[in-house]
């Protein structure tokens, strides 16, 4: 569901724009519609448009947008895409993906924050994306393939099953690397089924664990 534009919308897409150098208009558009303080917590909703990484809880954070930004031009989805984001904490760029995308997916590890980001989406109108608990590192394989792959989480390298389910002249982006520093790095699989790296920015995102490691609990 297309949402509509907010003069709080368009001072952060211009501010995106700015900082980050995007210009695509549908990824404008979509930071246009998408209320980013909406997916904050409430005492941190009056910093929405700051272009900083914030936390959500649990050890999470939400996205500084220009880094965002960023990830949705190097994932350069189209209209008639289906789209996985891997991390999708409180729904933010969920919300942006379905600006932009056929058919969005989300899984989050934590249940709280995919409850949440329910919770948010389905307030806001957005009834067209489905969040899904589990565990990041194997996706949502039962929705498989993706014409995209979002991961808003880092890792040393790109799961398995993230690859197995990139569909034919898919693409992934995911921040690649230690936990201190990460790659933001695109994976194309081309016709042949061979798959192919490109490095970008610089950047840094919470660890991609799988399900051997507890989650942290709120104090």
């Amino acid at each position: 569901m297309a949402l509509a534009p907010t003069a709080f919308g368009r001072q952060l897409a211009e501010r995106v724009a700015r900082v980050s150098d995007v210009s695509e208009p549908r990824i404008l558009a979509a930071f246009e519609r998408v209320p980013r303080d909406a997916f904050l917590p409430p005492e941190l909703a009056h910093r929405a448009l700051e272009d900083q990484a914030l936390p959500i809880g649990l050890g999470q954070t939400l996205s500084q947008p220009s880094m965002v930004a960023l990830m949705l031009s190097a994932l350069d989805c189209a209209p008639r895409h289906r789209v996985l984001e891997v991390g999708c904490g409180s729904g933010y760029v969920l919300a942006l993906l379905s600006q932009i995308a056929a058919e969005v997916f989300g899984v989050e590890r934590h249940p709280e924050l995919a409850q949440r980001a329910r919770d948010t989406l389905t307030r806001l109108g957005v009834t067209d994306v489905v969040v899904q608990e589990g565990d990041g590192t194997l996706g949502m394989p039962e929705h498989a393939p993706y014409d995209r792959i979002l991961v808003s989480a880092g890792a040393p390298a790109i799961p398995d099953a993230l690859l197995a389910a990139l569909s034919e002249g898919g693409r992934l982006v995911m921040p690649v690397g230690g936990p201190e520093s990460q790659i933001l790095v695109t994976c194309e699989r081309d016709d042949k089924g061979t798959l192919h790296y490109r490095a970008g920015a610089t950047c840094v995102f919470v660890p991609l664990v799988n399900d051997s490691t507890p989650p942290p609990r709120e104090a």
